[in-house]
This record gives C-alpha cells, sequence and structure tokens, in this order.
C-alpha cells in the first residue's frame, strides 16, 4: 500500500492538504511506479487539493508508455514554476508551536498515524544536530535524502 494512490489520499485527507508535490515517475525494486497517475486517481477524491506540482524525472517518452496528463487549472510543471519564481523570499515570523509538517507512519498496523513537528523543536533539534553531531561549518555542503515515498 505504500505507493497507492489510498495512502496518499488518506494522508491527504487527514491534512486537508492543498498542494501535492509529485514526480512523474520512480523506481521501487526496479520497476517503474508512475508517480503523476497515483496521485491523480488521490487527488480526484481529495476537494482539498488545488495544485499539483510535477517534476519532471526525465522526458515523459523516455520512461511511460503513455503521455502525462496536466490537469491545466491545478496541475504545474515544477520546473516552469521555478523559471517564474523569484530569488527573494522573505522569511515569514511564526510561533514556535507553528506546525511545520506532518510525518506519517507507514500504516503497516493500521490506518497511518501522522506525527506533527512544530517549527520551533524541528528546527532546533535540526542546528543542534548540524552543529554538534555533524560539526559542519559555513563553507560545508550537506546533503540528507528522505524516504523515497509520499
Amino acid at each position: 500500500m505504500r505507493f497507492s494512490s489510498e495512502a496518499l489520499r488518506d494522508r491527504i485527507r487527514d491534512a486537508q492538504a492543498k498542494c501535492s508535490i509529485t514526480a512523474t515517475s520512480g523506481y521501487r525494486r526496479g520497476n517503474l511506479v508512475q508517480l503523476k497517475k497515483l496521485a491523480d486517481a488521490a487527488a480526484s477524491e481529495c476537494p482539498s487539493i488545488e495544485h499539483v506540482i510535477v517534476v519532471m524525472r526525465r522526458s515523459a517518452t523516455e520512461e511511460l508508455d503513455d503521455t502525462i496528463v496536466m490537469k491545466p487549472s491545478r496541475d504545474v510543471w515544477y520546473h516552469e514554476a521555478v523559471e517564474k519564481a523569484s530569488a527573494d523570499c522573505p522569511p515569514v515570523f511564526v510561533d514556535s508551536e507553528h506546525m511545520l509538517f506532518t510525518l506519517y507512519t507507514s500504516g503497516t498496523t493500521g490506518t497511518p498515524k501522522g506525527i506533527i513537528h512544530t517549527t520551533g523543536g524541528y528546527l532546533t533539534g535540526c542546528y543542534a544536530t548540524t552543529k554538534w553531531v555533524f560539526d559542519l561549518k559555513e563553507e560545508d555542503v550537506y546533503w540528507c535524502t528522505a524516504d523515497i515515498g509520499w
């Protein structure tokens, strides 16, 4: 169920998400997973979704048997959105207990549970870890990839 539209749908509904970010496809155990199609199926059952941002992983003709269907009023290509975006992005100040993101369990024991991370707690933990555990300096580049799922 990890890559199913139902799993994504349940998480979108729980969070009342307005935007979903996906890629045209991905690979799982060597098999192609058509992520955009799964995201479309989930979004069709989630009235809260206003936009689906789509990353072109490779050219659609190279990775998929058919074309990517973009819903004009909802779907946005990531590369086109970035081209139009301003480099100026002033911060929005929020309370330390403001919700930053929800991280869901895998749902292997039943309905997935969302764990809410707050801005202050999460960012303070990230700062302390990068400073005291990883000993990162201003000139260092750090990369951490997360779960390949939703």
